[in-house]
């Protein structure tokens, strides 16, 4: 969400000239913020729930992180499903 334009070039196989246009920095800032409520959804979880619900929450989460990466991956870049598809992925199989 607030990485430069050169990061986000590099993070997502783009040309530079494409992240510092406004639509895209729009488009980034989008998915950053979507991303940081996903994690931090599933770190409150811990806390606000008691018995089997953190799981559950928890495993509905990552479920939503997976589909989330699997789409990136598809269709931004392969790099996604090692970053976000892969982990979330591993972290649900743990947590069954």
């Amino acid at each position: 969400m607030f990485a430069s334009p050169a990061t986000q070039a590099r993070a997502f196989d783009l040309p530079e000239h494409f992240t510092k246009q406004r639509e895209a920095r729009i488009a980034f800032a989008n998915q950053g913020i979507y991303n940081g409520v996903l994690g931090l959804a599933l770190v409150l979880s811990q806390w606000l729930f008691t018995g089997m619900m953190p799981i559950a929450v928890a495993r509905m989460l990552l479920l939503m992180v997976a589909v989330v990466g699997l789409y990136g991956g598809l269709t931004a870049t392969k790099k996604i499903l090692l970053l976000q598809f892969a982990p979330a992925v591993v972290a649900l199989i743990l947590s069954i």
